[in-house]
């Protein structure tokens, strides 16, 4: 820049008008004015009529070049030009990321805008570029902007000022609660969810009707938020308490369902995910939860996908389909938590948070002003035309001294004073009675003037009648709410469940049902239905069990509640412990899955013995027992808590092996029987409590190579004359006893006999404790996997010393390996 040139001039004349000013009061004061700028000019809706600026001025530039519902479909780039260069003075693409969203089903509760072309899928693939797509507005973005000529709402001037836009549109539908909103401002930030337009109208009216309305009383209306996506919500207390605050955290899950397919295999289909979760995401996620082995049971994952949403996750044969959904749930999202922060713009320009009556009240206090400035618009018009009216009917009242006065005048100006002077006229009137055509004197246009005039003095009354009743003005509120209710409502897409997710625990997405549980010598476990096994005579084969390999055999069998806690004691004397809903359910036929699966086993160590803690009746005692005749008893307390490693029940001696496990009250009998039939009932105060880590005392003498065979607890409130010993041998033999031919005699001695153990009966394999009244089932099963049901009722009452009757009809190499007692509650 030279010396002595204008330009150099007019810099030194600038610089000598610069001020010194503190950079922290300037950083302050700019740094707040952009804060604001994008606060109420890009960011944050306006609680009235639910839209950001950039929203409201696409709607405003389509339905000034009529880009109505009906419409022929334009580009997409007229409407981002037109907004560019008349309303938003920022970038294209912001502009039409913001009309794509408005497009998309999956994102608007109610679309505003009626895309073709491809605008985007649940997918994340992104839209076409402008120049590819067309575009009209939807039938329910006229309804925001109907009457928006009648000078309903004020107009601003533009970013350069050459023409003029709405500072808020005169909307009839409450979009920020229809359609939500997420916007991230300066310190500040709003997420609102979509809601029903029924229900969202149905709480206008109560809140018209009742203007005191609590948000206990809207919320009777609005059950909580309804997204596009549909999906499920929880916890009707934290939707109370998120809508009275602004504030608060709604849990959204998917919509699943468990099926079996025809070859017997589960699957998870997925109809309807959480609200703005990209479902091929989603697919990734799930498959690497399967990679990294974070969730357990999927063979496979396909996406079945149309128009609606349909994931199929097919599951592998020993799965638990309950338990994967609910691993699902806890690492993917298929279950999301919607953060709901209501901020909104009230009157344009203060950023506040708002429960959803104040929302709701705005909403009402818009539409009010809206009507009356409406209603004034229309008052003014109709009064302008009557007033033009009431000029023609003077001048046909009067029509021959009209006529004159026009002709004696020398000019049309003569003609326009003259009237005006000659019958009081306004320069309107004089002006229309000076345009009126001949044929307006024939006598039905003379008519047509004074009925309109009539309907237009009628109409006025009716508008000023309205604008001097605010209860008027509600009422035309309400009544446009409902038409529009009947217009648009539709039903609700996501469904609302009362109690809160964090109250929801595996086991209550499982039916709580009687199960039979068998365990194989080699450690394969599964549970079935007892209705599985049909009931059959005495003295049956029986059917299938189960599949065994050559060197497997059939171990245990007993009956529980798949909500029991199921407690595995191994023969090293250790415990471990899980739900009888986690074991595989298996059919008749199938061998099940290893234990090593479920349990942390050494090697040589596998389970002898199964105990279930039942949630609703737990016991004080544990009582065991070893083959070698050792018992010992526990506090139950000291297996609340199993660790997954497992630990230790009991120390053992020698060989010994941990055989049975019992629950007791403390003031029970124990009843002990051995493989070659004696048998000694004792008082359990006979043994005292011990540590875990304790061996034990005798619980009976064993003579020879005799080993305990099992063990059973007389509940102290059974009357022991209704009680008898049911005992099963392995060639298929049984017999029920009288418990009173036992007498009761200390512990630790030889007992007494309690079957004639022979080669025909061979060793006593199970022995049971019953009420001689109760209908009861026996189900036995083989080491081969032949399994029978039936009734007890039909097995011989026998004395101690006898060999019994025949239960089982078994194969020549077959024998029994265990058995249980289905008591009446399993049997219904």
């Amino acid at each position: 820049m030279k010396p002595n040139t204008p330009d150099f001039e007019d810099t030194m004349n600038a610089i000598g008008n610069l001020k010194d000013r503190e950079i922290v009061h300037e950083m302050q004061e700019s740094f707040l004015d952009y804060a604001m700028s994008v606060i109420v000019d890009r960011a944050l809706p306006d609680v009235r009529d639910g839209l950001k600026p950039v929203h409201r001025r696409i709607l405003y530039s389509m339905s000034e070049q009529g880009l109505t519902h009906n419409a022929k479909f334009r580009k997409s780039a007229s409407v981002v030009g037109d907004v560019l260069a008349k309303y938003h003075p920022h970038g294209d693409v912001a502009v039409y990321d913001s009309m794509v969203h408005m497009a998309q089903d999956f994102s608007m509760r109610y679309p505003l805008i009626d895309g073709q072309g491809n605008f985007g899928s649940l997918d994340g693939d992104p839209p076409a570029a402008y120049r590819y797509t067309e575009a009209r507005m939807t039938l329910l973005a006229e309804a925001m902007l109907e009457d928006i000529e009648k000078d309903t709402v004020a107009f601003r001037d533009n970013f350069d000022a050459t023409s003029q836009e709405p500072s808020v549109l005169p909307t009839r539908i409450p979009t920020l609660l229809l359609n939500g909103t997420l916007g991230i401002a300066v310190g500040m930030a709003t997420d609102i969810p979509p809601h029903n337009l029924s229900e969202v109208s149905d709480a206008i009216i109560e809140l018209i009707d009742n203007p005191k309305a609590t948000t206990e009383d809207i919320l009777k209306h609005i059950k909580g938020p309804d997204f596009p996506t549909g999906g499920i919500i929880y916890d009707i207390n934290a939707i109370r308490s998120a809508y009275s605050t602004g504030k608060g955290s709604i849990a959204i899950r998917a919509r699943t369902e468990i099926v079996e397919t025809k070859s017997g295999m589960f699957q998870i289909i997925v109809t309807e995910i959480p609200y703005r979760v990209n479902k091929a995401t989603l697919l990734q996620k799930f498959a690497d939860l399967v990679r990294d082995k974070k969730v357990d049971g999927i063979k496979d994952i396909r996406d079945e996908s149309d128009k609606n949403v349909r994931i199929v996750i097919d599951l592998k044969k020993e799965a638990l389909p309950n338990k994967v959904l609910n691993q699902l749930f806890s690492y993917s999202q298929l279950q999301e938590t919607f953060h709901l922060n209501m901020l909104a713009l009230v009157d344009g320009i203060e950023p506040m948070m708002l429960d959803i009556t104040t929302i709701l009240e705005n909403y009402v206090k818009h539409r009010q002003i809206v009507v009356r400035r409406r209603t004034e618009f229309e008052l003014k018009k109709a009064k302008d035309r009557a007033h033009i009216l009431e000029g023609l009917k003077i001048a046909l009242d009067h029509i021959d001294e009209v006529i004159a006065v026009i002709k004696k005048s020398p000019t049309k100006e003569d003609a326009f004073y003259n009237l005006i002077k000659k019958f009081g006229l306004s320069e309107l009137q004089t002006r229309a009675i000076l345009d009126m055509r001949l044929q307006t004197l024939a006598g039905l246009e003379r008519k047509k003037i004074e009925e309109e005039l009539e309907e237009k003095r009628k109409l006025i009354a009716e508008l000023e009648s309205i604008l001097a009743s605010a209860k008027k003005i509600l009422g035309i509120v309400k009544a446009e709410t409902l038409e529009i209710k009947e217009k648009f409502g539709d039903e609700r897409r996501t469904q609302v469940i009362p109690n809160a997710i964090g109250e929801f625990k595996a086991e209550d997405l499982i039916p709580e049902e009687k199960v039979i549980i068998t365990i194989t010598r080699t450690g394969y476990v599964k549970r079935l239905t007892p209705d599985t096994y049909r009931l059959q005579n005495r003295g049956g084969k029986g059917v299938i069990g189960m599949s065994t390999k050559d060197e497997d055999e059939v171990d245990q069998v007993i009956s529980a509640n798949s909500h029991d806690d199921i407690l595995f004691f191994t023969n090293k004397g250790r415990v471990f412990q899980t739900k009888v809903y986690e074991l595989p359910e298996s059919s008749r036929t199938t061998k099940g899955q290893a234990l090593v699966n479920f349990l942390e086993l050494k090697e040589g160590e596998y389970s002898t013995t199964v105990f279930t803690q039942q949630k609703d009746n737990p016991s004080k005692f544990l009582v065991m027992a070893t083959k070698k005749g050792l018992i010992k008893k526990v506090s139950n307390e000291e297996f609340s808590k199993v660790r997954r490693s497992g630990m230790i029940a009991l120390n053992l001696k020698d060989d010994d092996e941990l055989k049975w496990v019992k629950p007791t009250s403390g003031k029970d009998q124990i009843i002990l029987s051995t493989e070659l039939g004696q048998s000694i009932r004792f008082q359990e105060d006979d043994v005292r409590p011990m540590g875990r880590l304790a061996a034990g005392v005798r619980g009976i003498k064993l003579k020879g190579k005799d080993l305990l065979m099992s063990m059973d607890m007389i509940n102290k409130e059974k009357n022991a004359k209704e009680l008898q010993v049911l005992i099963i041998t392995e060639h298929g033999l049984g017999k029920k006893t009288n418990l009173e031919e036992y007498k009761v005699q200390g512990r630790g001695g030889s007992g007494i006999k309690t079957l004639k153990v022979t080669e025909k009966t061979g060793k006593i394999v199970s022995m049971h404790i019953i009420n001689k009244e109760e209908e009861a089932d026996l189900v036995i099963i083989s080491r081969e996997g032949q399994t029978i049901r039936t009734k007890i009722s039909a097995i011989s009452t026998l004395g101690r010393d006898t060999q019994g009757v025949r239960i089982m009809k078994l194969t020549d190499n077959d024998k029994v390996a265990s058995s249980t007692v289905l008591n009446p509650e399993v049997i219904k």
